[in-house]
């Protein structure tokens, strides 16, 4: 076989080949799309954003921020989800579209399962959010006070299915206690109606509270985690009140397309793991309430198992299902 044949074997063979570390080497060498599958403005987009400019620092190249929106998070994740494998279109999300809506939707547009795992980006655990006036000041409190009153107590969430939802369920369960769901358009709305008495609680993240503790407005009665959380370290956590499962939080992460080639996905998770150790970044994040994770591929996988494995048996013991 002369030069030019073995050359030209070697060109076809290249063709569809998965990038290799040589590609991985060379990446990125254009724009990064990152999509975010909520509105802009919140938790979720405030972290995105301030670790997407950090990475086109690191990278030189720009990092594009895209929100797109519906079906609680699932419309982002399937535009994600059907995207190249090259690394230059990305998903940060929180757990619904990653670990929870497969087992609330009756159809998905995407396996949750096959998106690749880059790097949990942050978190932060649910609390137990009370109306001042409640018949209760701490968990222990509100766990006796709710099995002697069964079916009167009501808490609100950020509609049927959501986080705040499902958290409030897995302590019913967990306690044998009968509660009033009353769903609401988002977690704003929610906590307006648990200020003004009408709801007696909400199971959502801490940040959403933290304003309405300090002007008193909300009492916080246990943290859905297995230790307190450093933003509230006067609330005692699920193993305290004999919950040691109660474990609920808000987190984001970073997600590849199915079939991502694992040099690019580490190349990602190196850079964005040194960016979460920036002063800078820690304090934005701060600011949100949301505490920095990082970790590798593998640790974020088995994070998600853990997940849907937990928020599975909640939903089938609640029998919550979506359209």
């Amino acid at each position: 076989m002369d030069r030019r044949t073995l050359l030209t074997a070697a060109l076809l063979a290249s063709v569809g080949l998965p990038a290799t570390a040589q590609d991985a080497a060379s990446y990125p060498n254009k724009p990064i799309r990152l999509v975010v599958n909520f509105p802009a403005g919140g938790s979720l987009d405030v972290v995105t954003r301030t670790v997407g400019q950090k990475l086109s620092e690191k990278f030189g190249q720009s990092v594009v921020i895209e929100n797109r929106t519906g079906a609680g998070g699932n419309i982002g994740a399937q535009a994600v989800a059907s995207a190249a494998p090259d690394g230059y279109t990305l998903l940060s999300s929180p757990p619904g579209p990653l670990t929870i809506n497969q087992f609330l939707y009756r159809e998905m547009p995407f396996d949750p399962m096959k998106l690749v795992p880059v790097i949990m980006l942050s978190g932060m655990p649910n609390v137990i959010t009370a109306r001042p006036g409640l018949a209760a000041n701490s968990a222990r409190e509100l766990i006796e006070y709710a099995r002697a009153n069964p079916g009167k107590i009501t808490y609100g969430s950020q509609g049927n299915g959501s986080t705040s939802h499902l958290t409030a369920q897995m302590f019913a369960t967990m306690t044998g206690t009968q509660m009033v769901h009353v769903p609401f358009r988002g977690e704003g709305p929610a906590l307006t109606e648990l200020m003004g008495g009408r709801i007696d609680l909400f199971f959502g993240n801490t940040a959403s509270v933290l304003k309405y503790l300090e002007t008193k407005q909300v009492k916080l009665l246990g943290v859905a985690a297995p230790k307190r959380s450093s933003m509230v370290p006067d609330v005692p956590a699920g193993p305290e009140f004999g919950l040691p499962d109660f474990i609920a939080s808000a987190w984001f992460g970073l997600v590849a397309p199915p079939g991502t080639p694992q040099p690019i996905v580490d190349k990602l998770n190196a850079a964005i793991g040194d960016i979460l150790k920036m002063p800078d970044v820690r304090e934005r994040l701060a600011a949100t309430g949301a505490e920095p994770i990082g970790g590798s591929p593998a640790e974020m996988n088995k994070f998600l198992e853990a997940e849907r494995n937990r928020w599975k048996k909640v939903i089938d013991a609640a029998n919550v299902k979506l359209d």
